[in-house]
């Protein structure tokens, strides 16, 4: 039996029909791994959506396959990329490194000058990284807004974070810089 076709596109508002199946997954994936990851709520997926915010993997058959959404924090000078989810059912099909391409060039159209980051703990989300022109920094290099940081309060490593004063955890800053790149 041949893979349906998957496409990786701008979400649309339709796409908010997702929102409880991404947020779950998000949850699950975490879960499984054994890794920290902020939780989600349905509100902040439609949110991201609504605005043009998100790209989403879809069958043809209008089956969810993947997502991700970018941020802006500390006034549009820095912009996450961040939720990159792929369903179970799809992985390994190479959708994580399209959705992954696709975001970061939302990022790099919708915000030029802005510095992109990525916080991750996951080695294939830094290899796919790595291939677009990240950079490994320090916590110190990324968004210094609170509200950024405010996020990770539902991750389980949350303790190190604070315990690190927020200069470091078990994850991995990244970091594309337009200037430089």
């Amino acid at each position: 039996m041949d893979e349906e076709r998957i496409i990786v596109r701008s979400a649309i508002p339709a796409d908010v029909v997702f929102a409880d199946e991404i947020i779950n997954e998000m949850e699950s994936s975490a879960i499984a791994r054994g890794s920290g990851i902020s939780k989600r709520s349905a509100a902040s997926i439609i949110e991201k959506i609504d605005n043009g915010k998100g790209v989403v993997a879809v069958t043809e058959s209008g089956e969810w396959a993947g997502f991700s959404y970018i941020e802006t924090w500390d006034n549009e000078e820095f912009v996450s990329n961040s939720g990159l989810i792929v369903s179970p059912k799809h992985r390994n099909q190479g959708i994580a490194a399209r959705i992954k391409t696709q975001i970061f060039e939302l990022s790099r159209s919708k915000y030029p000058a802005a510095k992109i980051f990525s916080i991750t703990s996951g080695l294939a989300i830094m290899k796919l990284n790595s291939r677009l022109g990240f950079e490994a920094v320090t916590y110190s290099e990324v968004a210094k807004s609170s509200m950024f940081w405010n996020g990770c309060k539902s991750c389980v490593n949350y303790d190190v974070l604070q315990s690190k004063l927020r200069c470091n955890c078990l994850c991995t800053a990244m970091l594309f810089d337009p200037q430089v790149n």
